[in-house]
């Protein structure tokens, strides 16, 4: 964190490298931090990860590029031997995602090209200009920092994830919400790149069969999390849980109702006591939802919409555990009204 400090420092106020930075300033910076803008400022860029991934120096951990999802790569032998020994690409695909609902990542020669791409598109060394789409989103469920990052190009500063798009690397990825500030952008090189017929979009590359299944169901994802946020404008009691200070305002909240927005992670079935769904934010830092009802719970669905967002209204309540004296703040759902689930497009039928 404080490489990350001393980074903006030196990007917002020219501080020289070889002053002595204090504790005293480095406070200071941590609480202007609190209420970022969306520009974090000029970075040089030190590797390319794959498509949608890449490192700057000064910060201390990866940018995740937003608006975007490239295929995977292929990251261990065994995958690529698994494409290998395919009788062909499409028993690959099916292999991969076995009997999943749902489309899966997966590792694709289409993923790889992107990759090579990305790499081409950037230069190792240069400076790149690191944005965010909102203030209050600032990382990933992995810590990865959201970003969208500008390439100077003919002098002018360009944006990679929507050219990313634009060349048919990577579809619109709207599964977390769509883009604030580029939805129109990333709208047009979207159908710009299928007209042209490239990248993901062109029947001779090895690529994800299932786009239109994937789009729709990334779109009613995005639906939800933009109805959530036009019914929460101007309200300080609606909470997205992805925010960078979600669980200050939960904690200004103790004792009365919020409406919060999450997507559902891991579920512990309580025996004895209740049972607890935790509402993926970060690592280690998931909001818990209590149901001692273990029928309003069944009904409730939550135990097979992990991954899938979710809104609940309910107080903000304290527990305390009587073992080791831990607090948490949770809410209590005893009423089916409380839940409000995404919809999800019914599977399409696999041949």
């Amino acid at each position: 964190m404080l490489r990350i400090v001393i980074a903006l420092v030196f990007i917002s106020c020219g501080t020289p490298h070889n002053a002595r930075y204090s504790r005293q300033q480095a406070q200071h910076t941590l609480q202007s931090l609190s209420q970022p803008g969306v520009l974090v400022g000029e970075f040089t860029l030190t590797k390319v990860t794959d498509g949608d991934t890449v490192r700057v120096d000064g910060l201390d951990s990866s940018l995740r590029l937003l608006g975007i999802d490239t295929e995977e790569i292929f990251h261990h032998e065994k995958e690529r031997r698994a494409l290998e020994s395919a009788p062909t690409f499409a028993d690959y695909v099916k292999a991969q995602r076995g009997d999943s609902k749902r489309p899966v990542k997966m590792s694709t020669p289409m993923g790889e090209q992107a990759w090579k791409w990305a790499e081409q598109y950037f230069t190792i060394g240069a400076k790149v200009r690191v944005e965010r789409d909102d203030p209050k989103q600032i990382r990933d469920a992995y810590d990865r920092y959201l970003a969208y990052v500008f390439v100077q190009k003919d002098g002018k500063w360009v944006n990679y994830n929507v050219e990313a798009v634009r060349a048919g690397m990577a579809p619109y990825f709207t599964k977390y919400g769509y883009s604030r500030r580029f939805d129109a952008e990333f709208k047009a090189a979207e159908a710009e790149a299928k007209a042209a017929h490239r990248g993901i979009w062109s029947d001779q590359t090895m690529h994800y069969p299932d786009y239109d299944e994937r789009e729709k169901w990334w779109n009613a994802r995005g639906d939800f999390v933009r109805q959530f946020e036009q019914d929460a404008a101007g309200k300080d009691d609606f909470i997205d849980l992805t925010d960078w200070d979600a669980l200050d305002r939960v904690e200004a909240h103790k004792g009365k109702p919020v409406t919060v927005l999450g997507t559902v992670g891991s579920v512990y079935l309580g025996d004895k006591g209740p049972t607890r769904v935790m509402l993926s934010r970060r690592r280690g830092s998931d909001f818990p939802i209590i149901f001692f009802d273990k029928d309003l719970f069944a009904a409730s669905k939550l135990a097979d919409w992990k991954g899938e967002f979710v809104r609940v209204r309910g107080t903000i309540t304290e527990y305390t555990n009587k073992h080791n004296g831990k607090t948490q703040l949770q809410i209590v759902v005893d009423r089916p009204s409380q839940i409000e689930l995404s919809p999800v497009p019914e599977p399409e039928a696999q041949p």
